[in-house]
């Protein structure tokens, strides 16, 4: 109750602090209007009073009450009393000039046709001199208070926030007027920064432009910056990458403008001004491919997402669901990502006819039933373990969940009459040197084989693998089963690492931040290539949409990144210094990690897309037959948790080097 009788007692203050400014506008209106057109007369007189004839001044007094009703009432109604004018603009200049013209005519008119033609200088002097009078009252706050700003701000003992903003053009500007108008004087601009030599040494509302990125750093040091705005909506990624590469070199803290659309549109607030986010640092223009046929392609289908609880396959289920499928099938086995993301589409899409279902990957009795239930038209396999050190202290549970749960999902997709099969695969797949690459090798091989068979059109049997002890019953089901005339068509798509994403690195290290480090790298030159999670999934739909079988989709992703110059980014863009505030930590490499991801191997070589971002590599050839029987073999060996299975890999996958 006192915070809210506080906010009244102030908004009572700022209106009757606005009555009173209004009326001494008023007064001052009353005689400039006046003292115009008399000072015009005036001066065509040479200065005399008695000079001035009667039959001019006579027509002029009686027609000063008239005129001044007339003036007040145009200005009331051009809300010329209702502005801040300390943050006057050029909308204002312009119902200003408006308003002067609009009754300088009528002044000409009315004086002339009621009372007498009065000379020309009079209406002409009087005119020019009413619109100057107009204008310096309105603006004369503003000019001097910017001075007073420079100066101040320019003193050691200011208390205000100091802020540079990047970009001198348009954007820049309404952040400089949404900054006085918002901020109540806790904040100050202080100077621009711009590439565009043409603006140097000029002035934009009273801040100077005072060079180019080169100079951020020195103008930082001159103006005792505090705060970073960057206003380049236009700009490259690779360009504000580079600025704000250049910004973290400082103690400032950095802001990035979210959008063209919230300004263009006048909804601008400063409040919307966010944080530098790991997305900025990637470097390169986000994937942008043609997604209207991607969501027709989607519109009417029933989609199965496995794994749809994890970054990858959530971000695909609100994708999914935002596009009018007849219905979303999520599968996890964990249930309580599956649980969340139930909700959150709940929420948004109400008349989504949504499925959410609790099953493994590896239980070919679940997957049946799904598929038999529900006869998806696309499915989307994003279930895997992913953790490189986890997996390689359990080298069989990647075979059984990467591998075996692949093959059994892509079975039933084929048997049930699937039309799309996409696999979601990794960079780690190529030359892999841990077991979680190997194994998405192997899936990308099999979902391979499966396309080779169908398009060879050679019938497919069913796996003597289900003959285990797990399956016996479905055995049992397809037994001497022959399938033939398959349609489905399978893909696979292949990127990096996604910022963000669980067990990403940029959630650990803003974790190891938090807590006040240390950060931990695991070696100062190691490399990765990011993508954000929207990129990859519109990845993922863009092959599933224009898959016709077999191939393997890649992003090129632009330049990968340091991991340590990442980490150090994020230290400095959370107000920490590196090695300083926040300690780095190298640890070495972890077991099966290497210094640095392909994206594709020599020989699988490249062919283009529509998107000139999006690849296709032909997948090497191999023996789909022999194929078959290790596969299986390794199936066996896995569930037997066979110590050699390392070995076995990689007599199926020569590619792969284990690193211990």
């Amino acid at each position: 109750m006192k915070v809210k009788k506080k906010n009244e007692g102030r908004r009572h203050f700022h209106l009757e602090q606005w009555h009173v400014i209004a009326f001494f506008l008023v007064i001052y209106d009353v005689v400039v209007i006046n003292a115009s057109y008399f000072l015009a007369l005036w001066v065509r007189f040479d200065g005399e009073f008695s000079n001035i004839p009667a039959y001019y001044l006579d027509p002029y007094t009686k027609f000063a009450p008239i005129y001044t009703v007339i003036c007040l009432v145009v200005f009331v109604a051009m809300r010329l009393y209702q502005s801040v004018w300390r943050f006057a603009s050029f909308d204002e200049l312009m119902r200003i000039a408006v308003s002067s013209i609009l009754v300088s005519i009528i002044h000409t008119v009315l004086i002339t046709v009621i009372f007498y033609r009065m000379p020309i200088s009079y209406y002409v002097w009087g005119a020019c001199l009413q619109l100057l009078f107009l204008v310096a009252s309105r603006f004369s706050q503003r000019v001097i208070l910017a001075e007073l700003n420079k100066f101040k701000t320019m003193s050691d003992g200011d208390q205000t926030s100091r802020i540079m903003i990047i970009g001198a053009g348009n954007a820049g500007q309404v952040i400089l007027r949404s900054i006085e108008k918002e901020t109540g004087g806790k904040n100050k601009v202080v100077c621009f920064i711009d590439d565009n030599t043409n603006k140097h040494n000029r002035y934009i509302q009273g801040v100077p432009v005072v060079g180019g990125r080169n100079d951020i750093l020195y103008n930082v040091d001159r103006y005792k910056v505090h705060k970073i705005f960057i206003a380049m909506p236009n700009a490259s990624r690779e360009a504000v990458r580079d600025i704000i590469n250049i910004c973290s070199e400082t103690d400032c803290e950095l802001k990035n403008l979210p959008s063209l659309y919230n300004y263009l549109n006048g909804d601008f607030s400063i409040n919307q001004m966010k944080d530098i986010s790991a997305d900025d640092l990637l470097g390169r223009e986000p994937v942008k491919a043609d997604m209207r046929e991607v969501y027709e392609f989607i519109r009417g289908k029933t989609i199965l997402v496995t794994g749809g609880g994890g970054s990858i396959g959530s971000e695909l289920c609100r994708q999914v669901a935002r596009h009018d499928p007849e219905r979303l099938i999520i599968f996890d086995i964990y249930e309580n990502n599956a649980y969340a993301i139930q909700q959150e589409l709940h929420d948004a899409y109400p008349d989504l006819q949504l499925e959410v279902l609790i099953g493994s990957v590896r239980d070919s009795r679940r997957l049946d039933d799904v598929f038999s239930t529900y006869r998806p038209d696309i499915v989307y396999h994003a279930a895997a373990h992913k953790h490189v050190p986890l997996m390689e202290d359990s080298p069989c549970e990647a075979i059984k969940n990467n591998v075996l749960g692949t093959y059994k999902t892509a079975y039933a997709a084929m048997i049930h009459g699937c039309k799309r099969f996409v696999l979601i695969s990794t960079d780690k797949a190529v030359n892999p040197t841990n077991i979680m690459g190997a194994s998405k090798h192997l899936c990308e091989m099999i979902i391979n084989s499966f396309d080779r068979k169908i398009k060879e059109n050679r019938p497919m049997e069913i796996p003597r693998m289900f003959t285990h002890m797990e399956d016996p019953e479905y055995a049992k089901k397809y037994e001497g089963k022959v399938i033939d005339n398959v349609q489905t068509e399978f893909v696979a798509v292949r990127f990096g690492n996604v910022l963000s994403s669980n067990g990403s690195v940029v959630p650990i290290f803003k974790r190891q931040i938090e807590r006040g480090g240390p950060v931990t790298v695991t070696h100062p030159d190691i490399i990765r290539y990011f993508m954000t999670i929207p990129e990859a999934v519109s990845l993922v739909l863009y092959a599933g949409a224009y898959a016709r079988g077999g191939e393997i989709f890649v992003l090129d992703m632009g330049s990968p990144v340091k991991i340590d110059t990442l980490a150090r980014n994020l230290i400095r863009l959370s107000g920490h210094k590196p090695d300083v505030d926040i300690k780095i930590e190298y640890t070495g490499l972890r077991p099966g990690e290497k210094l640095y991801e392909e994206m594709l191997m020599a020989e699988e070589g490249l062919t283009k897309t529509p998107n000139k971002l999006v690849f296709i590599g032909n997948p090497i050839p191999f023996d789909v037959d022999v194929f078959q029987k290790q596969i299986e073999q390794l199936m066996l060996s896995a569930y037997d948790n066979n110590s050699d299975i390392k070995q076995m890999v990689k007599e199926i996958v020569p590619e792969y080097v284990p690193m211990n």
